[in-house]
């Protein structure tokens, strides 16, 4: 392992304070109504009126809207169509164009909506429709999401955790014990929580002499813009390292693999107390915070990764083989972390994800827009790689500093998946 010089990790807490502080900068065919309006099988037409319809068998031979005869087992067909209009819900699983109930959308059963996904999960966790989509009036109301379910780009929908229906914890500091070690975090929670909603989380890394509070901030640009950005779609995490090398600064040295036990650890208490969609964890981190961005890639705990400004060298990188998404940037003239550090982190992605050598300008970019003292800048897209696991790589005229804007580029890019 590459050993950082003291002056590089004196330079390296302190430009990466300075830096993080700007980097905010059919109806269906079974109705019975028809039944009624045919019963004028009946000589005086009056056969609804008194029920008689049902007794002379003439409505209930028009009223074959039910696929069981059901409408005219009442008799009730002659009074204007209304049971037919009642048995539209297909109460007998016959309503429809031939699905049965639940069979809207693309003939998912109920639940099923979208390709796979959860229970009005469509896709990215959408909702259900409101309309009962190819299957007919009959179908469920949520069937609809069959249509728009493949938004989740492979994401299989939401994946509720146990903490559902719980209220939530406050937005404060809190602590946990990690294998009789106290470790501090700052959560932030929507104001609007519904506890019946399976939030995105995402944690935000402090840099070398940072601090958890740094990142949590006091504005819309705390989590490295992605608070204001978020606006109030999804919890953070900003937690607190440890004093590195025997200084006093805090960073993720991860020694003996600490600093992921305390990850892990955070992660099982809030999935317990807490309403989150488990395929939807994310990180982001600038300096040590993005060298802790990659070792939490590496260890495959994360949907997505979007580190700035680290490398694989301090936090360390697991081998293993789960495809993590994968967005990093890097000044090209890193006075503290070199870039070939960054390249080379980026490439356990490249490899994993199992995409080619080959890239091409990504589009849209985030160099696009970019202010012009940050030009030259290119943002390349790996090709060939996994469905749902790009890599993209973005490389800017800077020294040591957090990717500028970083809250909607960090937002768009984790908000894919």
């Amino acid at each position: 392992m590459k050993r950082l010089t003291p002056r590089a990790l004196h330079v390296l807490g302190i430009v990466g304070t300075i830096a993080l502080a700007t980097a905010g900068c059919g109806g269906g065919e079974s109705s019975t109504g028809t039944g009624g309006s045919g019963g004028s099988g009946a000589t005086s037409g009056n056969a609804g009126t008194t029920g008689e319809a049902g007794t002379s068998g003439n409505a209930g031979t028009s009223g074959n809207a039910g696929s069981t005869g059901a409408a005219g087992t009442p008799g009730e067909a002659g009074r204007g169509g209304t049971t037919g209009e009642a048995g539209r819900g297909g109460t007998t699983g016959n309503a429809g164009s031939g699905g049965a109930i639940g069979a809207a959308g693309r003939g998912g059963a109920i639940g099923a909506a979208g390709r796979g996904g959860a229970i009005g999960a469509a896709g990215r966790g959408g909702a259900g429709g409101s309309t009962a989509g190819r299957g007919g009036a009959g179908g469920s109301a949520t069937g609809v999401a069959g249509t728009t379910g493949a938004a989740g780009s492979g994401s299989g929908g939401a994946s509720p955790s146990s903490g559902c229906g719980k209220t939530p914890p406050a937005s404060m500091r809190y602590s946990i014990d990690v294998s009789g070690m106290t470790r501090e975090y700052i959560l932030s929670v929507p104001s609007n929580y519904d506890p019946n909603h399976p939030y995105i989380l995402i944690f935000g890394w402090h840099p070398l002499g940072g601090s958890a509070m740094q990142v949590a901030g006091t504005g819309s640009s705390g989590y490295y813009g992605l608070k204001g950005t978020s606006n109030n779609m999804a919890i953070l995490v900003s937690p607190e390292g440890l004093p590195f090398n025997g200084g006093t600064s805090l960073g993720w040295g991860n020694t003996n693999g600490q600093d992921i036990a305390f990850l892990n650890a955070m992660l099982t208490k809030f999935k317990g107390d807490m309403c989150i969609d488990q395929s939807r964890i994310f990180h982001t981190g600038f300096s040590f915070g993005g060298m802790m961005s990659n070792a939490v890639g590496c260890a495959g705990l994360g949907r997505a990764v979007a580190p700035m400004a680290g490398n694989s060298q301090v936090s360390g990188c697991t081998n293993g083989t789960t495809p993590v998404a994968y967005m990093g940037f890097h000044g090209t003239h890193d006075s503290v972390v070199d870039i070939s550090g960054g390249r080379t982190a980026r490439d356990v992605f490249v490899k994993r994800n199992g995409c080619s050598s080959t890239t091409v300008p990504s589009s849209p970019s985030w160099c696009d827009g970019l202010a012009s003292n940050y030009l030259p800048c290119t943002c390349v897209s790996y090709q060939g790689c996994m469905a749902g696991y790009p890599v993209t790589w973005c490389e800017y005229n800077a020294d040591h500093q957090a990717a500028p804007n970083s809250g909607p580029t960090l937002w768009s890019f984790f908000t894919q998946f």
